[in-house]
């Protein structure tokens, strides 16, 4: 690599460094996508023009069939539809590693077969094929890890796709002796993961790489479908987490420095996102990988309701019309209504009306990590009306009225009331500390936790059946005409 190479690929980790940051604040989270995706395009350009002898006939059709299906899918998914496109973006940045993990071996391999295949560990060899910065072991070790972390990640981001988009039920599927299964299946991997980094490069060694690929798949699939759709959340930033490690493994593997700086990044920031989203629903991250969350049946009681109070769009209206202080709690309901540009209409209206607005987010609301708030900053909601948990579970207590689109676990005062509940000790937002509670939903079914929902049937509550949008349609109809 020249020196000017070197200094550019500084350039772009600089880049995608301060990206990263800008991305952990609403506010500046767009200008962290524009220089992460700047600091991307130096890459590839600067890796175009570095390396000689590339087939630009592959290069341009690469670009244009990707660029071309990734547009497609850009112009046509829906918002609802975001969290199970980033799953599969997930899944095709593990294949891609693995793709460039193999393809490099069997390059090396084919490039030199009767000269490493004699050897009985193919290490002297190896060392003498690659440059003096990575020693054949770390190859040998980042060609297994690659594929073995790639091949888990892009079955496991399928299978969460499937669960996202409702191709898969939702709820944790068990299989019997899944742990039994899993435990031999890594048994398995580690030995085939030994053939193909360390057993040379004759034919033990290819069949071993084929081996573990397809046995890593396999643990993937295995891995998630155990997970519950109310986890899906916490295993999509995971997933991306694992993307990012193939990718700085796959990074050693052809001794690209920024391909492994990016990878750490990514895997480092989804690690620390995930870890995050474990805290807010009070459960670690082995909790959540050994699944089986929402697997029992809907509590007896789920639906067993005395004191419900149902209020009309015209009622609604009449209670936010003396309001002085709103708050808006998102939920997966409003993503499926797609009513996030009708709730930002709604609180323009309020505020005209001289009251305070302001949206209180869930860390785990929704499918995705950050799900509410892409779906209103997507309808321009201003920034810093967006509040998290901690910033605004205080004030609940000084607000007239909460409108809840959807949302159902992430208020249910069980979790601080019960200490035996499903959901005991995981940090809600504390809706029922206002004066009311406007909760909108289309039936007083149980959420993921598959539980009662004290809050229905509260004194302070009004349940405001029907779909979100439609419903909050008629409330700006009625504000309008008060």
């Amino acid at each position: 690599m020249s020196t000017l190479a070197g200094i550019v690929y500084l350039i772009a980790t600089a880049l995608f460094i301060f990206g990263v940051k800008n991305l952990s604040k609403v506010r500046t989270a767009q200008k962290g996508n524009q220089l992460a995706a700047l600091g991307m395009l130096v890459a590839v350009v600067t890796t175009l023009v570095e390396y000689s002898g590339l087939d630009w006939t592959i290069v341009i059709a690469g670009l244009v069939v990707g660029g071309g299906i990734g547009g497609l899918y850009a112009k046509k998914v829906e918002m609802t539809g975001m969290p199970e496109l980033v799953a599969l973006f997930n899944g095709f940045g593990g294949l891609a590693s693995v793709l460039v993990a193999m393809s490099d071996y069997w390059g090396r391999y084919l490039a030199s077969p009767h000269s490493v295949s004699n050897s009985a560990s193919g290490v002297p060899e190896l060392g003498e094929m690659l440059s003096n910065e990575y020693g054949a072991a770390v190859w040998a070790v980042a060609v297994v890890l690659s594929i073995l972390v790639g091949s888990v990640t892009f079955t496991g981001s399928l299978v969460a796709m499937g669960k996202l988009s409702g191709k898969i039920a939702g709820k944790p599927i068990i299989l019997p002796g899944r742990h039994f299964i899993l435990g031999g299946l890594f048994l398995v991997a580690i030995g085939a993961s030994w053939f193909a980094g360390f057993g040379g490069m004759g034919s033990d060694a290819a069949t071993g790489l084929i081996v573990l690929a397809a046995v890593a798949g396999i643990i993937g699939i295995l891995a998630v479908l155990p997970i519950g759709g109310a986890d899906m959340p916490v295993v999509v930033s995971l997933l991306n987490s694992y993307s990012g490690i193939a990718a700085s493994m796959a990074g050693f593997v052809i001794g690209n420095a920024l391909l492994i700086t990016a990878g750490a990044l990514v895997g480092a920031a989804g690690l620390i996102l995930t870890m995050i989203m474990c805290k807010a629903m009070n459960r670690s991250l082995g909790n959540v990988l050994v699944g089986g969350f929402g697997d029992a049946e809907v509590s007896e009681d789920a639906r067993d309701y005395t004191n419900v109070k149902s209020a009309s769009p015209e009622e609604a209206a009449m209670v936010l019309e003396a309001a002085t202080s709103v708050i808006f709690i998102p939920g997966y309901g409003m993503a499926v209504a797609q009513a996030q540009h009708v709730v930002k209409e709604l609180g323009q209206v309020m505020e005209k009306m001289g009251a305070e607005v302001r949206y209180g987010i869930h860390p785990v609301a929704g499918r995705m990590p950050g799900h509410m708030n892409v779906l209103l900053a997507e309808a321009d909601v201003p920034y810093e009306q967006l509040l998290e948990l901690e910033r605004i579970n205080s004030d609940f207590k000084n607000t007239d009225v909460v409108v809840i689109i959807g949302a159902n676990d992430v208020v249910n005062p069980e979790a601080i009331e019960n200490p035996k509940s499903p959901i005991a000790g995981m940090p809600i937002l504390m809706a029922h500390e206002a004066q009311t509670v406007l909760m909108i939903k289309r039936s007083l079914s149980p959420g993921y936790a598959g539980i009662k929902n004290p809050l229905f049937e509260r004194d302070n509550t009004l349940m405001c059946f029907g779909d979100g949008k439609e419903f909050l349609v008629s409330v700006l109809e009625e504000l309008k005409e008060l």
